[in-house]
């Protein structure tokens, strides 16, 4: 069976908490990839009200079996009541650059050897 992948976008309100979820989620093996952006504009709306503020979003770039992971990963640690949490398919992209998320979203002898190397 073919592999899928997902781009994830969270937004924060702070450049360090964007850095790290994006921390996180690569440790984790949960993402091969996030990407700072920012700061961003956003307006929306919250509690019946227009809002407008400055944030950082962060695109988590990994495969679909990890999604539930990450999502789970991102409302644990982020401090929006309701923080935004998007998958979106990627319906094509370089064979290299797929086959490296699937490789670095992968448990292997690498995790291993980091875990050793404090022993």
């Amino acid at each position: 069976m073919a592999h899928s992948y997902v781009q994830v976008t969270t937004t924060t309100d702070a450049r360090a908490e964007a850095a790290e979820l994006a921390r996180s989620a690569v440790a984790e093996r949960l993402a091969a990839c996030a990407q700072l952006v920012g700061p961003i504009a956003s307006t929306y709306w919250w509690e019946g009200e227009i809002e407008s503020a400055e944030e950082w979003m962060v695109l988590f770039k990994t495969s679909a079996d990890k999604f539930e992971e990450l999502a789970t990963l991102i409302t644990e640690v982020h401090s929006y009541d309701t923080p935004e949490i998007i998958a979106t398919p990627v319906v094509a992209g370089s064979m290299d650059y797929l086959a490296w998320i699937t490789e670095q979203t992968e448990p292997g002898e690498r995790d291993e050897a980091i875990g050793d190397e404090g022993d």
